[in-house]
């Protein structure tokens, strides 16, 4: 296998120990001349390292014969979804996660992303987005927002997109900074905010072409609720815990700098 044939997935293998011996130093040889794939490899070594520190202990557990039900399409789940089946995929990558270990959540989600319609992956990318580093006080971005042009060029080039960084100033919320993400073949961009109170919003934007949707997806039991739209080429979702009032005003105003910069 020559350099340049390795992909994420066998970016996970190494991190799963299942990289086959002999292609261990080819696949080394390969980081250390894709300074990107090295970054993004130490990328998802710490968030592998943050998620097996989060589940600690629970791969011993029994899985719930509830999740268990979902799964086998047996019940419903409880809570509202943005499609039943796309419900029970999402049971099964839990399932999945919690019989592999954390490692193997790598591997399982990105099958169940691509089964979803785009509108279901957005909403769960970007709640995922939110849950795992926007309420991390010290992994929640990886560029300061002290330098709004820098930001804004840095996530356009990486996403192919025509952004802004929306000013949240008006809804008291000041610019932390940002960071990419990988989104199947693509790259999103996570923005995290933070107001005074100690309510965080992230805004999570990445292209979608040809397609156009909008709606909300409330997680519910005090979790973050999603306002997201797929149009002019991107998709955009907006997360918080905050009261829905101020949810709702973030999103107006964030979308609409987000349109007029793509119009500009």
């Amino acid at each position: 296998m020559s350099a340049r044939d390795f992909t994420d997935r066998d970016i996970h293998l190494a991190l799963d120990a299942e990289l086959p011996e002999d292609e261990r130093a080819l696949y080394q040889s390969w980081l250390d001349a894709n300074p990107d794939m090295k970054a993004r490899a130490g990328r998802y070594a710490d968030d592998l390292s943050l998620i097996r520190g989060a589940v600690s202990g629970i791969e011993e557990e029994a899985v719930p014969a509830r999740l268990a039900a979902i799964v086998t399409g047996e019940s419903e789940p409880a809570r509202p979804a943005i499609r039943s089946a796309w419900w029970r995929q999402a049971a099964a990558a839990a399932l999945i996660f919690v019989v592999g270990g954390a490692a193997g959540y790598f591997a399982a989600v990105g099958s169940v992303g691509e089964a979803a319609a785009p509108a279901d992956r957005l909403a769960d990318s970007a709640i995922g987005a939110y849950v795992t580093y926007a309420v991390d006080k010290s992994h929640a971005v990886e560029v300061e927002g002290n330098d709004r042009d820098y930001l804004q060029g840095w996530l356009s080039k990486r996403t192919g997109l025509k952004l802004v960084v929306p000013d949240l100033s008006a809804q008291g919320f000041e610019l932390l900074g940002g960071r990419i993400l990988p989104d199947g073949h693509s790259a999103a961009a996570l923005l995290v905010y933070k107001d005074p109170n100690g309510n965080q919003v992230s805004i999570y934007l990445t292209p979608e072409p040809k397609m156009k949707a909008k709606g909300t997806y409330a997680q519910g039991d005090g979790g973050p609720t999603a306002i997201y739209w797929l149009d002019e080429g991107f998709g955009c979702a907006i997360v918080s815990t905050a009261p829905k009032d101020v949810l709702d005003a973030v999103a107006g105003n964030a979308w609409r700098q987000l349109k007029e910069g793509l119009a500009s």
